[in-house]
């Protein structure tokens, strides 16, 4: 017989929960029975954030990030999401597109992850072994015209994990990431998108809950040092068995 709350007595912290695909697991793990500890600038809401605690943390204030990112961290963790991402304000050829822009998407996507795997790494080897998994892209293996910034910061961000999967001993700390095969309807996504847009054909958040359960159960068995695919239905597969579908279009389309 499954039992409903594998992650019972489990700590797990997402950072970028509180919508999208960092929103999806986070639902899936406090389903499971962890307690989940969310992270972000705006307060979970809407079904199923009542289970979820907040706390506000902004990652372009590095300072602030840092300690607080440390506090929340204390003490053994079972698993560390990290979702957050900025994509920036639209598509636009990098002339076109600011200095603070490319700041900010360097603050959160890949400084960010920096600050959350140097706080959550020992407190993942106490609970050994934990679980890491980040939130990557297709763009971190296609590039792409009009997206230049996004597209160089998350590739960093998943050669930065893969760097640390080598590193760590898998006895210890595990570390996987997922990404969506296609676009995923969020508030983010949706503030790029002019308003009568059909999001028919996009995948829910609620795709990933049994990759995420899986992984937090199984603390990423099997699947150390991973980039998991994962599609609309839920089922997923490796991103070096079977690359990630390009959603590259031109600038301005």
């Amino acid at each position: 017989m499954r039992n409903d709350t594998p992650l019972a007595g489990h700590r797990a912290l997402v950072v970028g929960g509180s919508t999208g695909i960092g929103r999806g697991i986070a639902d899936a793990w406090a389903a499971a029975g962890a307690e989940v500890t969310v992270c972000s600038r705006s307060r979970p809401a809407g079904p199923g954030s009542e289970a979820l605690c907040w706390e506000g943390l902004d990652l372009t204030q590095r300072q602030q990030a840092r300690s607080r990112l440390r506090d929340l961290a204390q003490g053994p963790l079972h698993a560390v999401c990290f979702a957050s991402v900025h994509y920036g304000a639209g598509r636009a050829p990098l002339s076109d597109v600011t200095e603070q822009e490319w700041l900010d998407q360097l603050a959160v996507n890949t400084t960010g992850l920096w600050l959350t795997l140097a706080a959550a790494l020992p407190s993942l080897r106490a609970a050994a072994p934990g679980l890491f998994l980040g939130v990557s892209s297709e763009v971190a293996f296609n590039a792409g015209p009009g997206r230049a910034g996004y597209a160089a910061t998350k590739a960093a961000s998943k050669t930065l994990l893969d760097s640390v999967a080598q590193e760590e001993d898998s006895s210890q700390v595990r570390v996987v990431q997922v990404l969506p095969a296609g676009m995923v309807d969020s508030p983010g996504i949706r503030s790029r998108r002019p308003d009568d847009f059909d999001y028919t054909s996009y995948m829910k958040p609620s795709a990933f809950d049994a990759v995420a359960r899986e992984l937090a159960v199984t603390a990423g068995e099997k699947y150390h040092g991973e980039s998991l695919v994962v599609g609309d239905d839920g089922r997923w597969w490796s991103a070096y068995g079977s690359a990630p579908v390009s959603q590259n279009r031109p600038v301005g389309s």
